[in-house]
């Protein structure tokens, strides 16, 4: 921690944790925005469903880009106005988009799609290396309640976006209405973000090479490395969640479509309210003991979901399979942040497992499922969930983060969890 927030004050920390929290909520909306708007892109563009395809992968591949960008872009602006910056970016890019469906380029559309990826790439890493920062000023665990800001976001872009359809507005309109709501919020409150960057003195005078040489070095780190595997664990299983339960569901278990719909908004609920009430569970138990509680809690509820005949106990496994999955990404961002020098250097490289593992996972389930079926294609996800759980100790704080974190935080068990 610098000095600078070893000082902060509790009016200055409130408002700081409420600004990254928005900016999570902000990133939530981003990245839904497009989603129940593309029957009308489709449309609008005059393409077919493989080019649709064609050009959302370019919002994943823009997010590559954009973890790769985010620590020099740290290391130049600093905290506030790289974060600023990267919500700005989002906006232009957005406001792009909305002129580029007017035009009708296809094109136009793909590189905006690129751009917009590259700022919540950006977006990501910071906002997860200033809550990290926002949990070691406050001495308690709050990861949990901003990454359920993204959710909460998410709700409410696709309801944004559901709600325009329904009313007839074109998406261009709608793309730049949200574009200047994320401009002005960003705007007005950037300047709850401390000035500074989160780093030592020390790593402030060096150079770009050795920057980098930093940054490669965390792709070296053992430690560092099996962070990235919880987070494999539990992204593979939520995205394995948001691409493939409703069809599991449908065909496995022969519930009706609406049914299997529900179930999916059930998973979604029940992941935000846990990470919603997780932050207390986390600092009583500590980390590892959280992550091994809720994926076991996954493995449970997975199983469940395979084995059941029941529609009830099904459901019950769709709830347990969203406690799982709930904890590891904000958990392992926060270990990420704080194992060792450069934070957002270090959250980049286990931000890009987590990346990888929503790309890669849910194709890896559909290959299984063409010779053994979707509904035993899932226990890979059992299989992952177990790896977590015996990962979950490289989540322990180092020695001094945590006696720093016992600092701040009397009357606590052992933060570490053991």
């Amino acid at each position: 921690m610098t000095a600078a927030m070893a000082g902060t004050g509790r009016p200055t920390l409130v408002r700081w944790r409420w600004t990254v929290t928005t900016a999570f909520g902000l990133g939530g909306i981003t990245v839904s925005a497009w989603g129940p708007r593309l029957p009308a892109i489709k449309a609008a563009l005059g393409t077919g469903t493989a080019t649709i395809g064609l050009l959302l992968a370019g919002v994943t591949v823009g997010a590559i880009l954009g973890l790769l960008a985010s620590t020099p872009v740290l290391h130049w602006l600093g905290s506030r106005r790289s974060l600023a910056g990267a919500l700005l970016l989002i906006a232009a890019a957005m406001t792009a988009l909305g002129l580029a469906l007017m035009l009708g380029s296809v094109p136009l559309v793909a590189a905006v799609f690129v751009i917009i990826g590259l700022g919540i790439g950006i977006l990501d890493v910071l906002i997860n290396v200033e809550g990290s920062a926002v949990e070691r000023a406050a001495g308690r665990t709050l990861m949990p309640m901003m990454h359920a800001a993204w959710s909460i976001g998410v709700a409410v872009g696709s309801g944004i976006g559901a709600a325009c359809a329904a009313l007839g507005v074109s998406p261009a309109a709608q793309f730049i209405a949200e574009a200047l709501v994320i401009a002005a919020t960003a705007l007005g409150t950037a300047a709850g973000i401390p000035g500074g960057r989160r780093a030592p003195p020390q790593e402030l005078h060096q150079d770009r090479g050795a920057k980098l040489r930093q940054w490669l070095r965390g792709w070296l780190d053992g430690r560092l490395l099996l962070i990235g595997v919880v987070m494999l664990g539990v992204e593979l299983g939520e995205g394995s969640a948001g691409n493939w339960l409703t069809l599991a569901a449908h065909n496995g278990h022969g519930q009706a479509a609406a049914v299997a719909a529900l179930f999916v908004t059930a998973f979604a609920a029940a992941e935000a309210l846990t990470r919603i009430f997780g932050g207390p569970i986390v600092d009583r138990l500590g980390r590892v003991r959280t992550i091994r509680v809720t994926t076991a809690l996954g493995v449970l509820g997975v199983a469940l979901f395979i084995l059941a005949q029941n529609r009830w106990i099904v459901l019950a496994g769709v709830l347990l399979w969203a406690v799982g999955v709930s904890m590891g990404f904000p958990l392992g961002m926060s270990a990420a942040a704080e194992s060792g020098p450069d934070p957002a250097a270090r959250v980049s490289v286990v931000a890009s497992i987590g990346y990888f593992a929503n790309l890669a996972g849910p194709p890896a389930i559909g290959v299984l499922a063409q010779s053994a079926g979707l509904l035993n294609a899932l226990w890979l996800i059992v299989a992952l969930f177990l790896t977590a759980f015996a990962a979950a100790g490289s989540l322990r704080p180092r020695p001094d983060a945590a006696e720093q974190a016992g600092a701040h935080r009397p009357g606590t068990g052992h933060p570490d969890g053991s």
